[in-house]
């Protein structure tokens, strides 16, 4: 890979980060802290932001908590699916007021992070099952 290359794929990498934390907060997904959704699109043109740096994709994130739901009961696992759901599309909502021509598709994109946070999801399901069999 060429220097030219190289810092172009740098400065990518570095605008997405920039936009990352300019647009949302990014969180750690722990049992106790919630469980994060990330959305993420990149521009289908050359956009750039402040400062000419060019924007290469735009991700953001939201914390969903569980803390208030009994997962053993198919209501509480319920709600706690419909909230990530409800995260992710309104993820990529927000990306796309600032990314109208972005790609994958609203509905793409938030699959695509709804899929990714439905793991920790039914884990935190799973322990639940196997907490209340005790």
């Amino acid at each position: 890979m060429g220097d030219k290359a190289m810092k172009t794929k740098v400065v990518g990498i570095m605008a997405a980060a920039v936009a990352s934390a300019t647009v949302g907060s990014i969180a750690v997904a722990q049992e106790d802290e919630g469980i994060t959704v990330q959305a993420s699109r990149a521009p289908t043109t050359e956009f750039h932001m402040s400062g000419g740096v060019p924007l290469v994709n735009m991700s953001l994130s939201y914390t969903v908590g569980s803390r208030d739901l009994d997962l053993t009961s198919r209501a509480g696992a319920a709600e706690l699916e419909k909230r990530v759901h409800d995260a992710a599309l309104a993820a990529c909502k927000e990306i796309a007021k600032q990314l109208p021509d972005a790609t994958p598709s609203i509905s793409d994109c938030a699959k695509n992070a709804e899929g990714k946070a439905m793991v920790k999801v039914h884990e935190l399901e799973a322990a639940a099952d196997k907490k209340s069999a005790k």
